[in-house]
């Protein structure tokens, strides 16, 4: 019997910095378990990526930024349906930002994955919060 490999979660700014190539960023731990892991990304961080590239933040639409970490690392959107991922989200009583709320919820959502992020309060509170 092998080992499974783990589906992990990918914050907007940790799908941004492996994009970017700035794995600098990127903590040990997180640079090791993104290496390990199945990686996928709530929809709610291609909302994000699109939103940034529409002010202007990000060169490039969330398509291509996703496309190509796809292509590089095997990332992948979640195809969860929205209807669970939000059942999730009414138990994340702890911050009033939508998105936040989502991204952990869809991690919640997926058997409590890890959720790989470099924000500090998403780290406190979502105990299989990687950084």
């Amino acid at each position: 019997m092998g080992s499974q490999t783990v589906s992990s979660y990918l914050d907007t700014n940790i799908a941004i910095f492996l994009y970017s190539g700035d794995i600098a960023r990127l903590t040990q731990r997180a640079k090791e378990h993104i290496e390990s892991s199945d990686l996928l990304v709530s929809a709610m961080v291609m909302l994000e990526l699109e939103m940034l590239h529409e002010k202007g933040t990000l060169l490039y639409t969330a398509s291509q930024i996703l496309a190509d970490l796809n292509q590089r690392i095997g990332g992948s959107v979640c195809q969860l349906p929205m209807a669970i991922v939000m059942n999730s989200a009414l138990r994340v009583k702890w911050t009033r930002d939508p998105g936040d709320r989502i991204i952990v919820a869809n991690a919640i959502a997926n058997n409590e994955a890890p959720l790989v992020t470099s924000d500090r309060w998403i780290n406190e509170k979502y105990p299989n919060a990687i950084w």
